[in-house]
């Protein structure tokens, strides 16, 4: 992907456009227009500002002609959001990394309704940090231990731990308690995940997730602390296996059914928390471990 011409600003990244091969738009901004017919004020205000650019990082004006397959870069005005009430907590920070203590409801990334309102936008605009991306990705409902490159020479390093799975994630979770199930166990099964399908689902075939689920101790005799160790990183993989167990997490609006919530309804978060992460450094050898400093508790009844 070609480097983008224009630098970070208040968190997000610029829009890439690729123009089509062919067309019948005498200008770029007649592309512009014609793809975007809600924003056509913005967008001639920007590039009569000299805010829309090519891939060499020249502003186009009204008369630029439309370039097949070229590129254009623009920002986007953000949705106007409305705040999520919870703070991200820092655990620790060097040249190479930003490791963060993630709450319920705050998306790791934008993504649709969820911009400025995402751990990635808050901490570069907070920690004045233009260049952070994230080394892997907590789902919104998830809280935990989120861990961010600094410096782009040194992201795939990190980003590889991940994807060579080299990493050791451990995962906490408050569920019904079950007296007739037998525990520890390891689950393996076959998860598909369709897009445009809320739902990931278990289906025959060689399994291709594996979860290891430990009760760590019993509240009031009716809810169950688990540790979760996933070996794989699977759509919603802890959240199906815990459902097709019988003891699905407390505040899944997903499993075993999908329940309508409210996204500003924060009374009944998902009790799923990313309590630890433990890797050895590519770049240094030594083995680190980051812990989340938050605690799971059961949500009110009713």
């Amino acid at each position: 992907m070609p480097t983008a011409p224009l630098p970070v600003r208040d968190g997000l990244n610029p829009t890439r456009l690729r123009l089509p091969r062919a067309g019948m738009w005498p200008t770029a901004l007649a592309y512009l227009l014609d793809r975007f017919p809600t924003d056509t004020v913005r967008l001639r205000e920007k590039v009569e500002s000299g805010e829309v650019v090519d891939e060499h990082g020249t502003p186009i004006d009204a008369t630029s002609p439309f370039r097949p397959h070229g590129f254009l870069y623009l920002y986007r005005d953000p949705p106007v959001e409305k705040r999520v009430p919870f703070e991200i907590d820092v655990l620790y920070r060097d040249e190479n990394l930003l490791v963060v203590d993630k709450p319920h409801f705050l998306a790791t990334t934008p993504r649709g309704a969820y911009v400025a309102e995402s751990a990635l936008v808050r901490l570069r605009r907070d920690l004045d940090l233009p260049e952070l991306v994230p080394a892997h990705r907590l789902d919104r409902v998830t809280a935990g231990v989120l861990i961010f490159t600094v410096r782009p020479p040194v992201r795939r390093a990190y980003q590889s731990l991940f994807d060579a799975r080299l990493v050791t994630k451990v995962y906490e979770a408050l569920a019904p308690h079950d007296p007739t199930l037998s525990l520890p166990r390891t689950v393996r099964s076959r998860i598909v995940k369709e897009r445009g399908v809320l739902q990931a689902r278990e289906v025959s075939g060689e399994p291709n997730a594996e979860s290891r689920i430990e009760l760590l101790e019993t509240i009031d005799g009716t809810i169950g602390r688990y540790r979760l160790s996933p070996r794989t990183g699977k759509t919603h993989q802890l959240r199906l296996h815990m459902s097709s167990l019988g003891v699905p997490i407390l505040g899944d609006n997903f499993y075993p059914v999908v329940r309508d919530v409210a996204p500003d309804d924060y009374r009944a978060p998902l009790q799923l928390l990313a309590r630890s992460i433990a890797f050895d450094d590519p770049f240094t050898g030594e083995h680190r471990r980051f812990e989340s400093r938050r605690r799971l508790t059961p949500p009110p009844a009713g």
